[in-house]
């Protein structure tokens, strides 16, 4: 888009004449401005190439001229007043533009985020995307939830890279500050994380947003990470990465109406099905609060069979469990 945009420019100027080495030159410099990287260039061929593309259906169908000078040539407009900017959207573009508005449409009423019913309402009226105002897309989420106010602060922080001194309180009412360099902002459960290096302790760190008491920005200098976040969970179920675990190879057993609702929607992306008639699966990840929480939701339809020490942990949240309802039940008897 950065080359159409550059070569819309040079077509639309009728003051200049503009030969293919003057847009080749008009492409990388607008790639430059962009990018900053001196070795993104482009050739003769891509150049030609895109002017096909904007001269087709596909494109915009620009009216182009190829005004011969001696044995050179330049293009322009035929049309002074011709932009692509002013193109109405194709019916791909219109439907990619509603998906878009649906999307956007799950962060309304969301502290912070006002500003997104401002867009939603503009896109719709600019482009018409208003049909039937019956919702057609839901995606789940708590607005009541703490902390919302502090998404788009955080996501402006991190967009900027800029440090933040936030206070946490821990479910005990203990009260920590901590000097971080934010990364990354994540969901789970409809619930808000911020994954930030920790000055104290030189680690990541995992901090939910309802745990968040104040969060200010600080001139601390800004320390870049080369985590990959899409990959940074992908050996735990939810946002929890245990400090100094593997990852083990968890075989469960499933009760048979159970078996077909693991099969149809995966505990984790390891996982591999080893005995469909007895309903044993592998998986390889490592065991956090999520996945002990996750199995317990299963009730007595879900058996840890191996490592020992995963079905030993497992076994004891199931007394602790036990234990809170029979210690009422004996009570209430008294």
């Amino acid at each position: 888009m950065i080359r159409y945009q550059a070569l819309d420019r040079c077509f639309s100027n009728w003051a200049r004449n503009f030969y293919i080495e003057d847009l080749i030159e008009a492409c990388n410099k607008a790639l430059y401005d962009y990018t900053g990287d001196e070795k993104s260039s482009i050739q003769r061929r891509q150049i030609f190439n895109d002017i096909s593309f904007m001269e087709s259906a596909a494109g915009w169908e620009i009216p182009l001229e190829r005004i011969v000078d001696g044995k050179r040539k330049y293009y322009r407009y035929s049309d002074k007043n011709f932009t692509i900017n002013n193109q109405p959207l194709s019916k791909a573009e219109l439907d990619q533009l509603k998906e878009a508005t649906y999307t956007l449409a799950r962060f309304k009423g969301v502290p912070s985020f006002e500003w997104v019913e401002e867009i939603i309402s503009k896109l719709e009226d600019k482009f018409q995307l208003v049909g039937n105002s019956a919702s057609v897309i839901d995606f789940e989420q708590n607005i009541y939830l703490k902390g919302l106010e502090y998404l788009s602060p955080l996501f402006n922080s991190i967009v900027n890279k800029q440090c933040l001194r936030v206070t946490y309180r821990n479910f005990k009412g203990e009260d920590f500050v901590w000097d971080i360099h934010p990364y990354y902002i994540k969901q789970f459960n409809t619930r808000w994380f911020l994954l930030a290096l920790n000055e104290k302790y030189q680690s990541i760190t995992n901090i939910p947003l309802d745990r968040i008491e104040d969060c200010v920005p600080i001139g601390l200098k800004y320390k870049p990470t080369d985590i990959d976040f899409n990959e940074y969970f992908d050996d735990v179920i939810g946002v929890t990465i245990p400090h100094d675990a593997s990852v083990e190879k968890i075989k469960l057993k499933f009760s048979s109406h159970r078996f077909s609702y693991i099969t149809s929607k995966p505990l984790h992306g390891s996982q591999k099905i080893i005995d469909e008639e007895n309903g044993i699966v592998v998986l390889s990840l490592i065991p956090n609060n999520e996945f002990y929480a996750l199995l317990l939701s299963f009730g007595s339809d879900v058996e840890v069979l191996e490592p020992q020490s995963v079905r030993e942990e497992y076994v004891s949240q199931v007394k602790k469990t036990y234990e809170i309802y029979f210690s009422c039940a004996d009570t209430l008897h008294t």
